[in-house]
Parts: C-alpha cells; sequence; structure tokens
C-alpha cells in the first residue's frame, strides 16, 4: 500500500504540507506533529469513528467512506479510509437564546400598547370608566345564531325600552336603547321634546322616573338618565360604517304602546339624506294625532308637514316594520349588535285609517353617528 502511493506523489506531497493531516490521506505507521490534532484511527469498513474530543456539536453525517487500491493490484484488496469529517458547525452563542426572548418582549409591548389604546378609547366613547358598549368586531348572540331573529330578540330586547313623555297637552309614546348599567338611555330628541316629566318601563316590567341629560335636534337625538337605576343590561354598540345594503336587521321597539315588539328585514339604502322638524310644537300636534313625526324624505313631505324649523341627517334606510312608537328604539345587526337609532317611518295613511301601518320605508340615525355625539349630550347637548 505505501508503495502504491509513494508511485502516485501522494505521499510525498503529503509529508510535506504544512499540515499533514487535513486533506489527505496519512498512512496509519506515519508520526504526527504535536501541532496538530491526530486523525481519526483507521476503521475497518461498517464501524462508526468515534468523534474526537475537539468535536463539541454532533457530527454532520459522514461521506461514503473512499476505497484506495494498490496500483499493481498487489495484496488482492481495497482499503477503506475513513473520511477527513467536515468541520464542525459553530456552537450556539447567548444570541440565539436572547431572540425568542426579544420576540416575546416586543410581542409583549405590542399587546400593552394595543391593550392601552383599547381602553383609551372606551373612555373617550363614553367620558367614564363604567363601560358595557363598545364592541365592534364581536358577536352579542352565539356563532352559530347568527341572524337568527329569535336569539337577536332574546338577547337585545331587556336591552331596548318604552318612554312615555308627558307633555303640555297630552303625551308620546317611543323607545329607546340602554347604553349604560347604570341607566343612560339614548333616543330620539323628537320622543322627549317638551317633556314635563318621562317614565321609563324596562323589559321586564320595572319603571323609571328620567331625567333628560342633553339633547341635539340637529342630529334628533337625546340622552336620558333614569333615577336609582343599576344593573341593567346595556346593548352592545356596533359599527354602522360595515353596514352593507342586503344585510339583515332586526328592530326592536314600542310601537303604538305595544312594548318589545319585533320585527326584521334588511338594509334597504344607505346614506339617505333624511329631514326632521325641530320645532317642537309641530312635531308634538302631529304624534298626538298618531301621525308620528313629520320628515321629509327625496323631496316628498311625510307625517305632515316638517315646518321652516328643520335639520336633515344621514340615514340607514330599511323594510323592518317601524310604526310610531318605535322612534329611539333599536335596529340591530345580525350579530346582535345596535347599528342604528330608529328615527322615521313613512305611513301610506294617516293612524285612523283602516290603511294605516307601514309600508317597509323605515330610517335609523347610524349608530357610529350616535357614538361620536356621546361627549355632547353628555355635556347637555347642542341644544342647551
Amino acid at each position: 500500500m505505501t508503495e502504491s502511493i509513494r508511485r502516485s506523489g501522494e505521499y510525498d506531497a503529503y509529508e510535506n504540507r504544512e499540515n499533514p493531516y487535513q486533506g489527505a490521506p496519512r498512512h496509519a505507521s506515519s508520526p504526527v506533529d504535536p501541532e496538530w490534532p491526530a486523525p481519526p484511527a483507521y476503521q475497518p469498513a461498517g464501524q462508526p469513528v468515534e468523534p474526537t474530543a475537539v468535536w463539541q456539536d454532533p457530527a454532520p453525517a459522514q461521506a461514503p467512506a473512499q476505497a484506495v487500491s494498490d496500483g499493481d493490484g498487489a495484496g488482492g484488496g481495497t482499503a477503506l479510509l475513513t473520511p477527513v469529517a467536515a468541520e464542525p458547525a459553530p456552537v450556539p452563542g447567548k444570541k440565539r437564546t436572547r431572540g425568542p426572548i426579544a420576540l416575546l418582549t416586543a410581542v409583549a409591548i405590542v399587546a400593552a400598547a394595543i391593550g392601552g389604546g383599547t381602553a383609551y378609547g372606551i373612555q373617550e366613547l363614553t367620558g367614564k370608566d363604567e363601560v358595557v358598549a363598545s364592541s365592534t368586531t364581536t358577536n352579542v348572540v352565539p356563532s352559530s345564531k347568527t341572524g337568527d331573529v329569535a336569539a337577536i330578540a332574546a338577547t337585545v330586547s331587556p336591552s331596548v325600552v318604552e318612554i312615555k313623555a308627558t307633555l303640555g297637552s297630552g303625551s308620546s309614546t317611543g323607545s329607546g336603547v340602554i347604553i349604560t348599567s347604570d341607566g343612560e338611555i339614548v333616543t330620539n330628541s323628537h320622543v322627549i321634546s317638551g317633556a314635563s316629566s318621562i317614565k321609563v318601563t324596562t323589559s321586564d316590567g320595572k319603571e323609571y322616573t328620567a331625567t333628560v341629560v342633553g339633547t341635539d335636534s340637529s342630529k334628533d337625538l337625546a340622552l336620558i338618565k333614569l333615577e336609582n337605576a343599576s344593573g341593567l343590561k346595556a346593548a352592545t354598540l356596533g359599527n354602522s360604517d360595515g353596514v352593507q345594503v342586503g344585510d339583515t336587521v332586526v328592530a326592536i321597539g314600542s310601537p303604538e304602546g305595544l312594548t318589545g315588539t319585533v320585527t326584521s328585514g334588511i338594509v334597504s339604502a344607505l346614506n339617505r339624506d333624511v329631514t326632521v322638524s325641530t320645532d317642537e310644537s309641530q312635531g308634538q300636534q302631529q304624534q298626538q294625532q298618531g301621525g308620528g313625526w313629520p320628515f321629509e324624505f327625496g323631496g316628498q313631505q311625510f307625517n305632515g308637514d316638517t315646518g321652516s324649523s328643520t335639520t336633515t341627517y344621514k340615514a340607514i334606510q330599511t323594510d323592518a316594520s317601524l310604526n310610531p312608537g318605535n322612534s329611539g328604539g333599536a335596529l340591530i345587526d345580525a350579530g346582535g349588535n345596535i347599528i342604528g337609532i330608529n328615527s322615521a317611518m313613512y305611513s301610506a295613511a294617516d293612524a285612523t285609517s283602516s290603511d294605516a301601518g307601514s309600508v317597509g320605508l323605515g330610517f335609523a340615525i347610524p349608530i357610529n353617528t350616535v357614538k361620536s355625539d356621546l361627549a355632547t349630550l353628555r355635556a347637555g347637548g347642542s341644544d342647551s
């Protein structure tokens, strides 16, 4: 074997290398340079080579052993030389252990920022620490019951109330939506406009006295507060910007004093310009006659003349059945979130006729308009 290697010139080259071990075959009897580690010992074919002490990580997969044959065939066989092991991978440093920690730290910081932003947004919306009506993404009803009118009605009805306002020459009936557990209620301005006293009845039959906190006739909105109320079920205010034409909706209110009436339909149109009267005396007289609050839509007057004192807002149009008394009540999406406050409805004839009733032309104030106006209403409203 040695002679064969010498004839090829490989052994002489090996002896003259600066590194006599790395990358070249070595005869088993050749001396070892003390500055270089000893090569792996020769092993018979099929037996693994034990790693040397200088290896700190498990060695990569071994390449197939190379056969070296003596050039003249003397000896009648082939020897297998164990190949030189690949250079071991570097030992992992501290940076590898810090990577996940840094990632977790970043996630924690982001989560804290999101959480803080959410809390701030909620407090800004309501102006108080107790907030129970602020969701825009979570369904109120179970996901398996999305769009189920019965489930929506059962879930949201406790948050809708009947409002009876005593006026100078009679009374009017409307609806409202509870937005805090201590009795803040959103309704239409025209429902309580000019009232000398207000009585509110919840879905469980309890009656409360309410006072006006603030009104904004430019948006036909009002905020009232129940006296000595606690533990009420507040509605979940949704996101009216996400509403689309054709979406399923449910309306809950007290038409003609029929508390807790539930109707359903779809969103018929968006951003309808609805004009309502802001004249208290004119609106009250019209309500007492059963014609509902006068409003204008598409250049036509409905439920009487709106007069010269009016306001216009963008409304959600729905074919859910609405009648006088639904004003101030809830328009609800398929997930049980409040997306609008019902405010105007058209009847083909006055309420004394046998043909009177809803014809599927109703309008609601978008809930995002309500949310943006809450601070103003809590401060007494724009009419104060």
